[in-house]
């Protein structure tokens, strides 16, 4: 017996949908969908909306929720616009409405699309949800351009402005000093350049009920109500070590501003992924400045000075740059004081955890201190006396690494993408299998997801490999600028922390060989920014 319809009425709009204006809006789509209902007397279950979702995966709140309607029996016809609005994803989509649904008796229907599976998809279906999922690639890529577009001419894009700044209501891309709150970004700044970390920063806007970021604008904007909601009025000044740090590294205070720090894996996956440093995009100049940018780097050496400290007030100018050539974790500083002359040192900090995992790198603070002083006064003297045989020595250095790293690189890339052709090729005919019922409907869910996580996989693969050949070709104005940097610390007499930010990127610890005299040999490998391990 033919079951009663109860229809869920579905709408979609991902931010990408934003640019194409109003025609696919929410109430767009609610319009048609009731008018449709209504001319049909469809009874209605429920409606579900998915606001600023991608239709390239499925992990989307409310279609989650109406799944679960489905699967309890509550909901057996799923009412959309058209087919975008479910999903732009094509295996999913024809996985849904030829194999799934058709299996368990649920109706699906595309107003605008006039496709209705209880008549029977038209064979232009496969077609519309692969353009579909053109249409998303396409619109992420001129979405993307369209912001970078934007960040060229300095205009920022933002939900909500940071705290000491506020939107201009002339221009919704450009910020505007808040004369409320600048005072807050101005006391965060005069107590980190007169000698104060961020947790007795914290400490002390807490203890003066500082309002926090969060508070200011839920009191504005009634936005997250949810973090507020039953907590003790504390939580409105409850600033954390990481707030004060953001603000005390943001640029924007100087009156720049810094695009492309993360980015999505892929116009499939949303997940954020976090880029070097040298991807960012800086634009100076683009709103007025809170604070001076001498106060600013001042700000920026007393971070990095700081950090470098142990419990004793014992300087620690090698944090961060010292790790284990085996494992590669960061090496652990400590101090031996059970000898009558204590001395300090380092050791592998995964060995330390007893797991077996690594073995005792270890070398004494002082003989690091006195190597590594001896290599940056080697080519400070070299680069003083001699800077253009510097530049020429490391510039054939790099040639010849450039060149079998590209080589490397260019075969690897080569393969990658082959594979991905491979798989496209694989999901057509794993479809075709699929809809001719060669394989079972399990197999077929095994294999897709199998197959896209390949695929993502090879994404992230060939961006990286591009990137390293795009850097590779880079070396060479990279040698220019280490030399710049070895000039500002002329003939040096002693190794500090800004000197080792500077010019270090990491240095690797060997373990130890005793020799049968009783003397140790140990390989430590220093390599600098810009160029590597040159020495």
């Amino acid at each position: 017996m033919k079951q009663p319809i109860q229809a869920a009425l579905y709408m979609r709009l991902s931010r990408d949908d934003e640019y194409y204006g109003d025609s696919v809006s929410i109430e767009t789509q609610r319009t048609i969908i009731n008018q449709f209902v209504r001319e049909q007397g469809f009874p209605v279950y429920d409606e579900y909306v998915d606001d600023g979702w991608s239709g390239t995966n499925f992990d989307r709140p409310d279609f989650k929720r109406m799944m679960d309607d489905v699967d309890s029996g509550k909901v057996n016809c799923i009412i959309t616009k058209d087919l975008s609005r479910f999903g732009r994803e094509h295996i999913q989509m024809g996985h849904y409405l030829e194999i799934d649904f058709p299996a368990r008796g649920i109706r699906y229907i595309a107003i605008t699309d006039n496709e209705d599976t209880e008549k029977g998809l038209s064979d232009f279906v496969p077609f519309k949800n692969l353009f579909n999922e053109w249409f998303a690639k396409d619109t992420s890529r001129k979405v993307k351009a369209a912001l970078k577009a934007k960040f060229a001419k300095g205009q920022r894009i933002f939900a909500y402005a940071p705290i000491g700044y506020r939107k201009d209501p002339d221009d919704k891309c450009h910020l505007l000093i808040d004369e409320e709150t600048r005072w807050i970004v101005e006391k965060i700044f005069d107590m980190a350049y007169h000698g104060d970390g961020a947790a007795r920063i914290a400490r002390r806007l807490a203890g003066e009920q500082v309002p926090t970021p969060a508070w200011l604008n839920f009191q504005r904007y009634g936005t997250f109500a949810h973090i507020f909601r039953d907590q003790p009025e504390s939580k409105r000044y409850m600033w954390t070590i990481a707030q004060v740090k953001s603000i005390l590294k943001d640029e924007t205070y100087i009156g720049n501003s810094v695009h492309n720090k993360q980015s999505n894996i892929s116009f499939k996956n949303k997940k954020k992924v976090r880029k070097p440093p040298s991807e960012w995009v800086h634009i100076e100049n683009t709103q007025e400045a809170i604070i001076s940018r001498e106060v600013f780097d001042r700000v920026q050496e007393h971070i990095v000075s700081r950090r470098r400290s142990t419990k004793d007030q014992t300087p620690q100018i090698f944090a961060g740059l010292v790790k284990c050539a085996d494992c590669g974790w960061s090496m652990r500083f400590g101090t031996n004081r059970q000898n009558k002359t204590p001395y300090s040192h380092f050791t592998c900090s995964q060995y330390g955890q007893g797991t077996g995992n690594c073995s005792n790198h270890y070398i004494r603070y002082d003989v690091l201190y006195a190597f590594v002083l001896s290599r940056v006064q080697y080519w400070a003297k070299e680069v003083q006396d001699h800077e253009d045989t510097v530049l020429q020595r490391l510039i054939k250095t790099g040639d010849k690494n450039r060149d079998s790293a590209n080589r490397k690189a260019a075969a690897n890339l080569k393969k990658a993408e082959k594979r991905q052709r491979d798989l496209d090729t694989l999901f057509t005919k794993l479809y075709e299998d699929r809809v001719s019922e060669k394989i079972t409907e399990r197999n077929f869910s095994i294999l897709s997801q199998k197959y896209q996580q390949e695929q993502e996989e090879l994404e992230t693969k060939i961006t990286a490999l591009k990137n390293q050949l795009k850097q590779n070709e880079e070396q060479v104005s990279g040698a220019e600028q280490w030399i710049e940097l070895v000039k500002q610390f002329s003939r040096p007499t002693e190794l500090t922390a800004l000197m080792l930010n500077t010019l270090v990127e990491k240095i690797l610890i060997h373990t130890a060989i005793k020799n049968p005299d009783g003397t140790r040999e140990q390989e430590i490998e220093i390599f600098f920014r810009f160029v590597g391990k040159i020495d």
